[in-house]
C-alpha cells in the first residue's frame, strides 16, 4: 500500500506558531516588568532624596539677618541606608553656598518653591541623580530665597536594575517554557479528534465503507463528508467490478463450452483425416481460449478479493478434501487415483475460504491435467509450527524449468508446450498464499518421476 506523501504537519505548525506567539509573549513579559520595576526603582530613589532635600530645607532658620543650617542626620543618612551610593548636597543662598559640595551643579530651570526640579547628569567621573528643591527663608523682616540640592550615585539602582533585568528573564524564560509545553498539550488536544477519527477507519474490516458516524468538531465535518460520499462511490465500484467478474465469466465460459461440444459432434461425422485433423486444431484452440479466459477471470477475482481480504476461521482439511472431491470426476477420466491423507482432527485456520478453495483447485487442477493416465497423485497435509498441503503426482515433472520464475504469470515448463495451459495456475496459487502470510514451495518429487507443489499456511 502507498503511504501518501506528507508535506508538512498540523502538529508541528500549530506548535510552532503557538511558540512563537509564548517568545512573544515573554518578550513582551520580561520588557514590561523590567521598564515597570526599574521606573518603581527610579521613583523609590527620587522619593528619598526629595525627602532628604525637604528634611535640609525644613532645618533652615535665621540668626542675626544671618541664615544658618545644622545638617540633620537622618536628611543623609536615609540615602545611605538603601546602598553603598555617594552623597552629594549643596544648600544656596541668595546665590552663595552655604555648606556642601559648592561644584555640585545647579539644576536648570531652577525650582520654585512648590514644585521639585529631578534631573541626572555625570559628576565626578559618576553618574547622579538630583533633587533641587527651593525655600524662602525670612531674616531680618526680608525674605531670602534659597536652594537646596541633594545628588546620589547610581550604582544602587543600577544593581537592582540587574538584579531585576536578571530575575524577569528567568522568570520569561519560565513563562515560555510554560507557554510552549501548553502550545504542545493543546495541539495534541486539537488533533484529538481527527485520531480518533483514524483509528475508527483503521479499525474496520475490509468490506466496511459504512459512513463514519462520529462526532466531531465542525472544521472536520466537511472532510468527513467528503469520506463518506467517496466510500459510496468505491462501495458501488467495488459492487459493480465484482458483478461484472463473475458475469463475464458465465458469458464466456459458456458459449466456448457449447462451441467445444458442437465441434466434437461434428468431429464424429467427419471422414477425411484432414478435415478431423483441423477440426482437432479447432478444439484445441476453444480448449485453450477457454482455459485462458477462465483463470484470467479467476486471477482478477483473486485479485479483487486479495485487495479485499476477508478472514474468518476455517478447517483447512475441510476444504482440502471438498476440492478433492469436486475434481475427483476430472482425474476419473484419466483413471487417476487421489491418495489423500488429511489428520482427523480439526485444522484450523484464518482465511478466505474462496481464495483458498481456488488456490487448492489449481494446483490438484495442475497435477490432474500433467499427469498420465492410470497413476497416482498423493495429496496430505503435514502439521507442524505451519500447514504443509501437498500435492505429489507421477507426471512429466518441470523439466529444466527454473522452479522460482514458475509462480510468474503466463510461465509455463519447457516441456509443458503440448497440454493447454495458460501459466496462471501457481500465480494464482502464490498470490493466495502470500495474501495469508505464507508460501508455495515446487519442488521434484523425491520418490520417483513427477512434481511436488506444496501450499504452505501458518497455524491460528
Amino acid at each position: 500500500m502507498t503511504t501518501p506523501f506528507a508535506n508538512s504537519s498540523i502538529r508541528r505548525r500549530l506548535v510552532i506558531q503557538l511558540s512563537l506567539i509564548a517568545a512573544i509573549l515573554s518578550l513582551t513579559f520580561y520588557l514590561i516588568v523590567r521598564f515597570v520595576a526599574e521606573q518603581a526603582a527610579i521613583d523609590t530613589q527620587d522619593n528619598i532624596l526629595a525627602a532628604s532635600a525637604t528634611s535640609i530645607a525644613d532645618a533652615l532658620y535665621s540668626e542675626r539677618g544671618e541664615v544658618n543650617l545644622e545638617l540633620p542626620y537622618s536628611a543623609l543618612s536615609m540615602l545611605g541606608s538603601i546602598s553603598e551610593d555617594r552623597v552629594f548636597y549643596r544648600v544656596i543662598v541668595d546665590g552663595e553656598t552655604l555648606t556642601g559640595y559648592t561644584d555640585l551643579p545647579e539644576p536648570t530651570p531652577l525650582p520654585i518653591p512648590s514644585n521639585a526640579v529631578f534631573s541626572t547628569f555625570d559628576y565626578r567621573g559618576e553618574e547622579v541623580r538630583s533633587v533641587a528643591v527651593a525655600r524662602t527663608v525670612s531674616s531680618s523682616g526680608q525674605a531670602v530665597n534659597t536652594t537646596i540640592i541633594v545628588a546620589q550615585t547610581r550604582l544602587g539602582l543600577e544593581a537592582i536594575s540587574s538584579s531585576i533585568s536578571t530575575t524577569a528573564a528567568f522568570v520569561g524564560v519560565g513563562f515560555f517554557i510554560f507557554l510552549t509545553t501548553l502550545s504542545l498539550l493543546s495541539a495534541q488536544s486539537a488533533l484529538s479528534p481527527l485520531r480518533r477519527m483514524t483509528q475508527s477507519i483503521k479499525r474496520r474490516g475490509p468490506h466496511d465503507l459504512s459512513p463514519v458516524k462520529t462526532q466531531l468538531p465542525s472544521e472536520l465535518v466537511p472532510l468527513v463528508a467528503a469520506l463518506n460520499k467517496f466510500m459510496a462511490r468505491l462501495h458501488a465500484s467495488l459492487t459493480e467490478s465484482e458483478a461484472f467478474v463473475a458475469e463475464a465469466a458465465h458469458r464466456i465460459r459458456t458459449p466456448l463450452t457449447i462451441v467445444r461440444t458442437q465441434a466434437e459432434v461434428v468431429l464424429r461425422k467427419l471422414e477425411k483425416p484432414e478435415d478431423k485433423k483441423a477440426l482437432r486444431k479447432m478444439i484445441r484452440a476453444v480448449d485453450e481460449s477457454s482455459r485462458s479466459a477462465g483463470q484470467l477471470l479467476d486471477h482478477a477475482m483473486v485479485t479483487f478479493r486479495i485487495e479485499n481480504l476477508l478472514t474468518a476461521k476455517l478447517d483447512l482439511g475441510e476444504i482440502t478434501r471438498d476440492t478433492c472431491e469436486h475434481l475427483s470426476p476430472t482425474a476419473g477420466l484419466k483413471d487417476i487415483n487421489l491418495i489423500v491423507r488429511i489428520p482427523d482432527e480439526p485444522l484450523p485456520i484464518a482465511g478466505d475460504s474462496i481464495l483458498l478453495q481456488n488456490a487448492l483447485r489449481n494446483i490438484l487442477d495442475n497435477a490432474i491435467k500433467y499427469s498420465p493416465a492410470d497413476s497416482d497423485i498423493h495429496v496430505t497435509i503435514e502439521k507442524s509450527d505451519h500447514y504443509e498441503v501437498s500435492f505429489t503426482d507421477q507426471g512429466r515433472g518441470f523439466g529444466k524449468a527454473d522452479l522460482k520464475s514458475l509462480t510468474k504469470r503466463f510461465s509455463r515448463g519447457d516441456n509443458a508446450s503440448d497440454i493447454v495451459g495458460s501459466g496462471l495456475g501457481l500465480t494464482i496459487a502464490d498470490e493466495v498464499a502470500r495474501a495469508h502470510k505464507g508460501r508455495v514451495h515446487i519442488r521434484s518429487n523425491t520418490e520417483g518421476p513427477g512434481a511436488c507443489v506444496s501450499l504452505i499456511l501458518p497455524r491460528v
